[in-house]
Parts: C-alpha cells; structure tokens; sequence
C-alpha cells in the first residue's frame, strides 16, 4: 500500500508552508464553526481544504513553488514588521522616535534631555523637540 501511495505521488507537489499555514487555518475555522455554527465558515473551511488538496496533488510542480516562494516572502515581510514594531516599543522606554518633517525617516532620540534641535541624517532638515 505504501509503494502504491509513493507511485502516485510522483510527480506530484506533494505539502509545502503554504498547505500547512491552508490546513491550520481550515482546522482553526472548523473549530469556530463548531461554537459559531455558520454556513459562511463552514463553506470556507470546505474551499479552503479543496484548495490544500488541489495544490498537494498538482502535476504543476513550478507553478506551485513559486505561489509557495511568494507565501514565504509575504510571511517573512510580515514578520519582519511585528520585530521592528516589536523593537520600537522595546526602545521606547529609553528614547523617543521622531520622524523628520520633510523625508520621514524614523530618528532616535534620548530621553530626558529637554528641548534640543534633532538633524535628520539623510536630508539634514533641523528641527526642535522635547526629548
């Protein structure tokens, strides 16, 4: 029975990031389902499931990696903003965090050191602000 499984996946694209974060969001909607009972979630688990087995049992293996390349990269852009947040409010603590006036980048300042003049390292606008 397991060769016959092996033969019938060649071929195949088989589970990737994208079929396990499909499948966990199935199964976290099935469960909601379960408290809420809506059709709506029901009928969007159901799809969301077809659409898991339809990309495992794929013979469009490339199509596939790259729809599973752009997951990841959205996954990874998406993470990278929640540290960054993650950071800011870390530093918070020690600094304020201005934005200059005229090109928006992010300037870190002490805290505690009264009213100073703040220049913007990349366009050298000065401006004033409590730190």
């Amino acid at each position: 029975m397991k060769e016959k499984l092996q033969r019938f996946m060649m071929g195949r694209y088989g589970v990737d990031a994208l079929n396990k974060f499909l499948l966990g969001t199935t199964l976290a909607l099935l469960i909601i389902n379960m408290i809420l009972r809506s059709s709506l979630l029901n009928t969007l688990s159901l799809l969301l499931l077809i659409v898991c087995y339809v990309r495992m049992l794929s013979r469009n293996v490339q199509k596939r990696y790259n729809e599973n390349v752009k997951f990841l990269n959205k996954k990874k852009d998406l993470l990278n903003y929640f540290r960054k947040e993650k950071s800011y409010f870390e530093q918070r603590k020690t600094h304020h965090i201005y934005k200059c006036p005229t090109c928006k980048q992010k300037i870190r300042v002490p805290k505690g050191k009264g009213k100073i003049c703040i220049t913007c390292p990349s366009c050298k606008t000065e401006f004033i602000k409590n730190s």
